[in-house]
């Protein structure tokens, strides 16, 4: 069996549980109701409290702050919960606060996700797998990223938005509005880019399949026409492509509406 290894000056509650190879650095805090996963690393200064389980091969940066209370003015101390997934790196200064009982009540992150210094997961957003969010990233509540998204630095995403699959999102951005999957947004309020198709590229995803894509995003964002309309028009001219049913499911049930494409007169397929 792997052996826990806690230094000296940290603070381990002894009901927490700590699976093997779990290391504990220095004046690090462990919460009573804290999970912690096999071979998952607290490197120094860090706090995780209330009901917090962690995965498996997670390294947590110094002065990391995990589990503590919403900043909620209606949060009453309920029973709520954070549950972070593998493979997970979380750097310096990182806050995650725990979900609210407005709620589900828990907030989610998945796994093999970067966040990077300063960044900030606020109560019960639910943050996928393989995601970056750089410097200073912050999601306001109830805030949902798919898989493969990357927040640039100093990007304010408001509450209850949803940023789909393979979306990436510039820095210094406020995103108030749904970013769809594959696409890219950007600016103050945050308009649509056209497809993220170097980041496709990146992850593998097929030339073809980023050619439907593109032919998807003209249709939807660059004819004069009701979404509604357009969409109907994408399910039929689309319906054998996977990735573009995704991204029409995703239109069709945005509560707050999408990000708005940056000029309907001309090509921004290559801006960004």
């Amino acid at each position: 069996m792997g052996e826990i290894v806690i230094d000296p000056t940290a603070s381990v509650h002894p009901q927490a549980k700590l699976a093997e190879d779990v290391r504990v650095g220095p004046f690090c805090v462990v919460g009573e109701h804290v999970t912690l996963g096999r071979g998952t690393e607290l490197r120094a200064h860090v706090c995780i409290e209330g009901i917090t389980e962690i995965g498996q091969r997670c390294t947590i940066f110094p002065y990391v702050s995990i589990g503590s209370p919403p900043q909620h003015l209606q949060y009453h101390d309920e029973p709520t919960r954070v549950q972070i997934g593998d493979d997970n790196i979380v750097r310096e200064y990182v806050t995650i606060n725990r979900g609210t009982a407005f709620d589900e009540g828990v907030t989610t992150i998945g796994q093999g996700n970067y966040l990077m210094a300063y960044s900030h997961v606020a109560h019960d957003c639910r943050v996928g797998n393989h995601v970056i969010m750089a410097n200073g990233a912050t999601l306001a509540g109830h805030v949902a990223i798919g898989h493969y998204a990357v927040i640039g630095g100093l990007v304010g995403v408001h509450q209850y938005v949803r940023i789909g699959d393979y979306a990436m999102i510039g820095g210094c951005s406020a995103v108030t509005r749904d970013v769809p999957p594959f696409m890219r947004a950007a600016g103050n309020r945050a308009r649509l880019y056209g497809l993220n198709a170097i980041g496709l590229r990146r992850e593998g995803i097929s030339a073809q399949r980023i050619r439907l894509l593109k032919q998807a995003y003209t249709v939807l964002f660059r004819k004069k026409q009701r979404m509604a309309d357009a969409i109907k028009v994408a399910r039929h001219q689309f319906q054998d492509s996977p990735d573009v049913l995704v991204l029409l499911t995703f239109l069709e049930t945005s509560t707050r509406g999408t990000c708005r494409p940056v000029n309907k007169g001309r090509d921004d397929s290559e801006d960004f």
